[in-house]
């Protein structure tokens, strides 16, 4: 009887992006203790290096890049670092994002610009870089942290904009790179307990918690743990997809 679990997993080389705190530091470490090789990437220095040398400390492999995703020679370098110290790309998890939330009739082009050009453009240079990489081992695969907010949500059209344009990119790599070999799917967070989230009033919050079947708010590890999977051999059959992680919004 074959046996099902995350053996798998040890030494494939991941990177993500947008590591250096909240989900992606999570997914970090998830992959981490599961003896995966991980790129912690963050555009804020000193967050990147704290959280590398967090997971150093605690025995894990990893290397620290600060990078900016809306930059060609920033993803270059970021993408090209693996491949110098362990040869490869096995998996890349497109996790940095940002808000800029106002009402759309107050919003300026300048808020909806550089939302779209981290999580669309960003997202879009990055898996350009990565896929040159993986396509020559005809293996890889492709996580996007799309969000809930896909679906619309007050104060946030450049936002959820932005989520929803990832729906469309994931499904159209896993059609044009799946006779490569390589994978693309959707992890779609509902409400996360991160910094992000912890700006919402109190009340806000209650009421967020009554729409959820399961009440509570989601944790980071809860997604990290959905991306695990999407990455590993348990789901080998599954590409273009989006998995909600939203107890039951």
């Amino acid at each position: 009887m074959e046996k099902y679990n995350f053996e798998d997993i040890k030494d494939r080389v991941v990177v993500i992006t947008g590591s250096g705190r909240g989900i992606g530091k999570s997914t970090a470490e998830c992959f981490a203790s599961y003896g995966a090789k991980v790129v912690i990437s963050d555009m804020d220095a000193d967050v990147c290096e704290q959280t590398t040398a967090e997971l150093k400390s605690a025995g894990c492999d990893v290397i620290g890049v600060v990078a900016n995703i809306t930059k060609e020679e920033d993803v270059a370098k970021l993408m090209k670092a693996p491949i110098d110290k362990w040869g490869k790309i096995d998996c890349l998890v497109n996790n940095a994002g940002i808000t800029k939330d106002t009402l759309f009739i107050r919003m300026k082009l300048e808020q909806w610009r550089l939302v779209q050009e981290v999580i669309v453009t960003g997202t879009y240079l990055c898996c350009k870089e990565a896929v040159n990489y993986m396509r020559k081992l005809r293996t890889g695969n492709i996580i996007n942290i799309s969000s809930f907010v896909r679906n619309g949500n007050v104060g946030q059209v450049n936002y959820s904009s932005a989520k929803a344009a990832l729906i469309g990119l994931t499904r159209t790599l896993a059609k044009e790179l799946g006779s490569m070999g390589i994978r693309a799917n959707c992890v779609a967070p509902g409400f996360i307990e991160t910094r992000m989230t912890d700006t919402v009033p109190e009340k806000m919050v209650e009421d967020l918690k009554k729409m959820i079947s399961l009440k509570r708010m989601g944790l980071p590890k809860d997604v990290a743990n959905a991306i695990l999977f999407l990455s590993s051999d348990m789901s080998s059959y599954i590409t273009g997809e989006t998995l909600e992680v939203n107890g039951g919004l």
